[in-house]
């Protein structure tokens, strides 16, 4: 019989991207006003992996990521998704969202997103917020899965996340000691 246990708190990060430079500041600080410090932001990145986007929030999308030193318990995901859902109606024009923001976490045997769209490898958590498995770590690197979304499957992106989960590896040992 297994024995439940606690979860090991997991890394928070976010993904942000939009058209408005502007907007994407003022995100980023609402975000760090609500969980803190970073202790990475990446450099401006284009995000031309779909045109899904296009029509509501504009051409010429970037996308910046955020991991933040404050670690959190991967239950408070769907609270997290919630308001990153309320940040993105503030930052509305003309009934249009300007903003896009995907938070999930990084643990040592995983890459998660928040999504509220259920589907095979996105299981129910709460408040009708589903986890998206996104990659898994492996063979000492994260791993895509056949439905990574292909932005998250470059090898940049993946030593990105190599990177975040490193720091976040040391966080854990310093929280043991």
């Amino acid at each position: 019989m297994s024995k439940p246990q606690t979860a090991e708190p997991v890394k928070l990060i976010m993904s942000v991207f939009t058209a408005d430079r502007c907007a994407m500041c003022d995100v980023l600080g609402c975000l760090i006003d609500a969980y803190g410090a970073t202790d990475f932001i990446s450099s401006p990145l284009p995000f031309n992996y779909t045109s899904y986007y296009a029509a509501e929030m504009g051409p010429s999308l970037l996308r910046r990521f955020a991991s933040f030193d404050k670690l959190i318990r991967p239950e408070s995901l769907p609270d997290i998704k919630n308001l990153t859902n309320q940040l993105e109606d503030r930052f509305t024009v003309n009934e249009r969202r300007i903003v896009n923001i995907d938070p999930g976490y990084v643990a040592k045997a995983h890459l998660i997103l928040a999504t509220g769209k259920g589907y095979t490898h996105r299981p129910y958590l709460r408040e009708g917020i589903y986890a998206d498995l996104t990659l898994m770590y492996s063979n000492k690197t994260f791993q895509t899965l056949p439905w990574t979304y292909p932005d998250y499957a470059e090898k940049s992106c993946i030593e990105m996340f190599n990177k975040i989960r490193a720091r976040y590896v040391e966080q854990l040992k310093s929280l043991q000691k």
